[in-house]
Formats: C-alpha cells, structure tokens, sequence
C-alpha cells in the first residue's frame, strides 16, 4: 500500500456533487500505486484513509458561483475547518477532518495536501454528471495522475 491517498468526495445521487467519486472511478483502472478511496459524503472515512499517508489528494464538487466545470486547486491548508460541536456526524465534512486528524493523529496524518475542487451546475437529484463538469472530471483526473506522479519520483 502506498503513502499517498486519493480520495473522491461527494453524493453520486446529486448529479454533479458526485464528481469527486467520478474521479476515483476513472482512476481506478490505472495502476498508480496509490489508495484510492470513494468517500462519498462521510468525512470519517476521509480521517481513516489518510491516517499514515505521507500525501493526500482530495476530489470533490465546489459551489462558488464560477463557471460549472471550473477547476481550483488548493492547498489542503487553507480549507482546514473546525466542525461546528455537535452530536452527530452527519455534517462533518472532508474539511473538518484535514483539521481534526491533524489534531487526533499529529504526525501520522499527512502534511501534504491537496485539494481540487469542481464548480458543479446541477446538484439536484441525477446520478450524471453535467456536460461542463463530466469533461473537468477528466481534466481532474489526469491532474491527479502528474500529482501522483509527481510525489512518487
């Protein structure tokens, strides 16, 4: 198993929300090497599959009001987000669990971080992607393989 996790986010029954599992689907028939993992929209999931990677790569949809199928790349850093206290998980995203695993597993949670992020159009019940993000999911994709690449030299 390798120290690098890619991890799609996202509801595959929204339509465009389901773009960061696209993503990991169109991965999954290449051999890079990696853990790839479908989170859909379970932010403990995100906490457990990155727990031990050196480098983490994180796929979901964005709503910015950009251009559908506009593309953003960040630094896992600048996204990090304290969950709101509650008693129930169902609302700790991805976000929160880049700042509580660093705080729950310190080292042992990864330092590099990436985040891609796609401006969906339809996030309304539909399990297809629209025309403008199904083409970025592509562009996402192969982003994804130059980073994986990229870390693995």
């Amino acid at each position: 198993m390798s120290d690098l996790a890619v991890i799609g986010c996202g509801n595959l029954a929204r339509s465009d929300d389901g773009v960061g599992p696209h993503v990991v689907r169109a991965l999954a028939g290449r051999e890079l090497g990696v853990r790839l993992l479908d989170a859909g929209t379970d932010g403990m999931a995100v906490i457990y599959a990155a727990r031990g990677c050196r480098t983490l790569i994180l796929v979901d949809a964005s709503r910015s009001g950009a251009p559908p199928g506009t593309v953003y790349e960040v630094p896992g850093a600048e996204l990090e987000n304290a969950a709101p206290p509650a008693l129930s998980l169902h609302d700790f995203r991805w976000d929160h669990a880049l700042f509580a695993g660093r705080r729950v597993y310190g080292d042992a949670f990864p330092r590099d971080v990436t985040v891609l992020l796609v401006e969906a159009a339809n996030t309304g019940y539909g399990v297809e992607l629209s025309p403008a993000v199904a083409a970025a999911a592509q562009q996402v994709a192969e982003r994804v393989a130059q980073l994986v690449r990229q870390r693995l030299q």
